[in-house]
């Protein structure tokens, strides 16, 4: 009824004069109006506005941590790679000084060889040349026996033509 009086005042045709019943009725709807919004409405709205804010804030700091491991992964992995480099330069390097001595010792060992073909070819060339020395000192001992036993036409032992013949080699072997 109270509503219909204001309402109804309204039309009457007194707006011409405020009313002061009027005035109160509204302020305390407005009022009763403004406690009910509050509770029903503002409250759980700025509930929601708050858990978004939170939601939102947390989101925020987890793309900002999940950032930061990010960027710590990437470094370590800037890290290892760099680290894998040296160490790859490294086995390069070592692979190289191994490469060079075992070059050297191939090359000192061929240089031994060679002077070990060397000396044992010297020798049997040393050994070759006594046998062919004694093989023609055989010869001319034989050849000078029949020689002299041809010019002196008579035999001599062959012990004394060996001493004879012997004698005359050594004494050409001199003059050499």
């Amino acid at each position: 009824m109270f509503f219909d009086h204001l309402v109804l005042g309204a039309t009457d045709g007194h707006a011409e004069f405020l009313n002061g019943g009027d005035i109160i009725a509204t302020l305390v709807v407005f009022l009763v109006l403004l406690f009910l919004l509050k509770k029903f409405a503002w409250g759980p709205l700025m509930g929601i506005m708050q858990q978004r804010e939170d939601l939102i804030a947390s989101e925020i700091e987890t793309a900002e941590n999940s950032r930061q491991e990010s960027a710590k992964l990437l470094e370590e992995q800037r890290s290892l790679l760099k680290e894998a480099r040296v160490q790859a330069q490294e086995i390069v390097e070592n692979a190289k000084k191994q490469g060079e001595v075992s070059r050297q010792d191939i090359i000192t060992t061929a240089r031994a060889e060679s002077v070990r073909m060397k000396e044992s070819a010297v020798q049997e060339i040393a050994n070759e040349k006594d046998k062919a020395m004694a093989a023609v000192r055989e010869e001319v001992v034989a050849l000078s026996l029949l020689a002299a036993s041809k010019v002196l036409n008579k035999e001599i032992s062959e012990e004394d033509n060996r001493q004879l013949i012997n004698e005359t080699i050594a004494k050409a072997g001199e003059v050499q």
